[in-house]
């Protein structure tokens, strides 16, 4: 049986190694995602680049449906698709 010595050089390449292939893993997963049926509150805000104060009047006033389970509220990507389409304006000059 041969003993192999490890050294600080050897670790320091394993840990580039496998952070190469973390990144490449995440990447691929992130490329090949559908987008999601159904999002948080914190995605929608990111999306629409609103406040949760915003959002909460959305959800009061009817604008933007939304379903609420254990506390966690979802919205649809279809219905907000719908309500931005349904509100656009068009402007003539």
């Amino acid at each position: 049986m041969s003993i192999s010595v490890l050294t600080i050089e050897d670790l320091q390449e394993f840990k580039m190694e496998l952070l190469v292939e973390l990144k490449e893993l995440f990447k691929n997963q992130s490329n090949t995602s559908e987008p999601k049926e159904w999002l948080r509150s914190q995605e929608v805000r990111e999306m629409l680049s609103i406040s949760s104060g915003t959002l909460q009047n959305l959800r009061i006033n009817g604008t933007i449906p939304y379903t609420k389970m254990g506390g966690v509220l979802y919205y649809s990507l279809e219905e907000i698709t719908k309500v931005l389409v349904e509100n656009r304006t068009h402007n003539k000059f």
